[in-house]
C-alpha cells in the first residue's frame, strides 16, 4: 500500500467530486468520547453540535457528491451502536448522507476488508485503524487500484443487502 500524509477530513471531502462511501464494521468506537459518555448518562443528544459535520457534508452534497455509509452491526446492538443509531438522523442523514445497516449475521458470506474505510471518488481510500476497545490508532491513505477495487466491491455487497436507516430497527437487549 502507498502510505501518504493524511490531510484533515474536511480537506479530503473538499477535494472529492462525485462520491464518498464509508464502511463501518466495529461494535465499539471511541470509548472516551465525551459526547458518547454524556449520551450514555442522559440519553440526550442536545449537547452535541452537529453544525461542522452538516456544513462539510451538505456543502459537498450541494456540489453533487453522493455520500453512502453502511454499518455492519452485531445484534443485539452494543451501547456505542445504540448511540450511533440515535444520532444518525440528526448527524448523518440531516447532512445529506444515505445510511444503511446490515446485521452481522447477514454478512457471514461476504468478503470484507479488515478495517473500516472511506473511498473517495473511487480513487483514494482512507483506512481507519482502531485498538480493540475502539480507540483510534491511526489512519492510512491508499491509492492502490487493486485495494480500491476490493473495498468498493465489499462496500457494494454490503450496501445491496443493508436496510435503509429509515426502515432499520435494531435489536436491543
Amino acid at each position: 500500500m502507498n502510505s501518504k500524509k493524511i490531510p484533515p477530513f474536511p480537506e479530503l471531502i473538499a477535494g472529492i467530486n462525485h462520491s464518498a462511501i464509508h464502511l463501518e464494521m466495529r461494535d465499539a468506537y471511541l470509548p472516551d468520547n465525551p459526547n458518547f459518555l454524556k449520551w450514555k448518562e442522559t440519553g440526550s443528544l442536545d449537547h452535541i453540535d452537529f453544525s461542522a459535520w452538516r456544513r462539510t457534508i451538505s456543502d459537498a452534497v450541494a456540489r453533487g457528491v453522493v455520500f453512502r455509509r453502511a454499518r455492519i452491526v452485531s445484534e443485539p446492538i452494543a451501547d456505542y451502536i445504540r448511540y450511533e443509531y440515535a444520532l444518525t438522523e440528526l448527524y448523518n442523514v440531516a447532512a445529506g448522507e444515505q445510511v444503511r445497516w446490515l446485521p452481522r449475521r447477514q454478512a457471514s458470506d461476504l468478503a470484507l476488508p479488515g478495517n473500516d474505510f472511506w473511498v473517495f471518488d473511487g480513487r483514494l481510500i482512507r483506512f481507519h485503524h482502531f485498538a480493540g476497545d475502539g480507540s483510534i490508532v491511526e489512519d492510512e491513505l491508499c491509492d492502490d487500484p487493486a485495494v480500491i477495487q476490493l473495498c468498493v466491491s465489499a462496500f457494494e455487497s454490503v450496501w445491496e443487502r443493508a436496510v435503509d436507516h429509515s426502515v432499520y430497527k435494531p435489536v436491543q437487549l
